[in-house]
This record gives structure tokens, C-alpha cells and sequence, in this order.
């Protein structure tokens, strides 16, 4: 598989349309990331909502074993969630933006950063109670606030939440309509480079495939690796090289290379 030069970066503007991927090559060193929420499953107005399809867990471990170990889900969720609704498969995995970082056939969960202050947990839960019950989702090192049914409180919380990264040195993050604190390093590009500095993802050529502006750190990664960004949904300036247009397209992509 041909990885092209990327030619746009989130900062560029309107973006032109990307085409599909190519199909992926599993004989020849390639590398596979996989976001979760938005990209293997679709979106839900609670995050415990989701609908995982009975297939997936098998297709991404026969995907993994095709690879040679080269896949890993990298997600805002944590590890535990993650487990609870795939099971517990023998592929890499990296949560909560990379703050959790699990190898492939590992029980073992390596943090790649410290834990969020109990203090900025309570307060975004405070916030989400106090306007309208938010959707509050604790992690083990970020904590992040859904506001799919209250988009009318957008601005508040935005600015909430930048007063308290402030405070505490945080990152703050954007997604789809939730805003997200998490610890400096919790980011997926930090994720992927976690992974492609060791073995078996060491020297292969990356993709990552994701949805989400958090997604963009990941596509950014990739690059340094000669790999490839591949966006799903609505097209938009992105740093992805190609675009799948929605979860169904994704998986139909999967099972075409397994």
C-alpha cells in the first residue's frame, strides 16, 4: 500500500474531499490503530449506550492475528469500559487518550500519566448536576463532561472547563459534543508513539483510523511514521489522507482485509 504525502493540516481550512483508503495490505508491515466510539461503534447520547456489533470482537482479533499483533484500539474510553464492551481480546490497547497503555496479551495496565486531581473530577461532576444532569464520565486520568442533550450550555462549560484546566495545568479537549480535562501526555498521538517505539509495531507503516478533532493527534502521529490518517464521517479540515464515510463503511473495510 502507497502511503501519500499529507498536504493539510486542521489549521489549513476547508479541507477537499478525501477518497476511500486503499485496502489494507496485511503482508507487508502495516500497522493498524482503531478509535472506538464513532469509528467502530456509533455515537449514543449516553456513553453507556452504545450497541457493540456481535462480530466485532472476533473480527478485530483475526485482524490482529493477520497483522502479526500490529493492531491496537486507541480511545477516549477507559481500559475497564473498553473490556466491558469488547471483552477482554488479546490486542493492544491504549484509554483514556492514552493515559492507559495495555500490550497485546497483557493483564497489565502501564499508566503513561499521572491521575486527574480528585478536586477537577468533582467539580466537572458538580457542574454536570448543577445544569440540567450533564453526562458525567470519570476516568482514571481525565474526566469529561457530555452535553448531547443540553447543546444550549455549550459555551458554559467550555468556559468552565478552560478556567479549570488553567488551574491545574491541564489539556482541555473538544469532541462531539463533550468537553473533556485530562493529565498532559493523556493524548492518542502520545498513544501511538507508545506503541511504535516496541515491538511488534516497531518499523511498519501506520494508520489510524478515528472520527473525532481528539483524533487529529493521532493522525499527526502517524505521519512521523510514513502512515496515514483515515477519517470517519462528514468531511472537514483534517489531517487524515483518505475518509470512510460512516462506522458501517469502517467495518466493511475490516472485514474486507480479514
Amino acid at each position: 500500500m502507497t502511503i501519500l504525502s499529507p498536504s493539510i493540516s486542521p489549521a489549513d481550512g476547508p479541507a477537499p474531499a478525501l477518497s476511500a483508503p486503499p485496502q489494507l495490505d496485511t503482508g507487508r508491515g502495516t500497522a493498524l490503530f482503531l478509535d472506538f466510539d464513532g469509528t467502530l461503534v456509533e455515537l449514543a447520547e449516553h456513553p453507556q449506550d452504545i450497541v457493540v456489533a456481535p462480530a466485532l470482537p472476533h473480527l478485530l482479533t483475526a485482524l490482529s492475528e493477520r497483522l502479526d499483533g500490529r493492531l491496537a484500539v486507541v480511545s477516549g474510553r477507559s481500559l475497564a469500559m473498553l473490556d466491558d464492551f469488547l471483552g477482554p481480546l488479546p490486542i493492544g490497547m491504549a484509554g483514556s487518550h492514552g493515559g492507559e497503555f495495555r500490550p497485546a496479551g497483557s493483564s497489565q495496565v502501564q499508566p503513561l500519566a499521572k491521575p486527574l486531581p480528585p478536586a477537577v473530577s468533582a467539580a466537572l461532576s458538580s457542574f454536570a448536576q448543577q445544569n440540567g444532569g450533564l453526562v458525567f464520565e470519570a476516568k482514571p486520568f481525565s474526566a469529561a463532561v457530555h452535553y448531547r442533550n443540553h447543546p444550549e450550555i455549550a459555551e458554559q462549560l467550555v468556559g468552565f472547563a478552560t478556567t479549570l484546566s488553567a488551574e491545574h495545568g491541564l489539556a482541555i479537549k473538544h469532541g462531539k459534543m463533550v468537553v473533556e480535562l485530562a493529565m498532559p501526555g493523556s493524548d492518542k498521538g502520545s498513544a501511538v508513539r507508545h506503541f511504535m517505539e516496541r515491538a511488534p509495531f516497531a518499523g511498519s507503516r501506520p494508520l489510524f483510523i478515528g472520527d473525532d478533532v481528539t483524533d487529529e493527534d493521532a493522525f499527526a502521529a502517524v505521519r512521523q511514521f510514513d502512515g496515514g490518517g483515515v477519517l470517519v464521517g462528514a468531511m472537514r479540515a483534517t489531517a487524515a489522507l483518505w475518509r470512510l464515510e460512516n462506522v458501517s463503511a469502517v467495518h466493511r473495510w475490516l472485514e474486507n482485509a480479514a
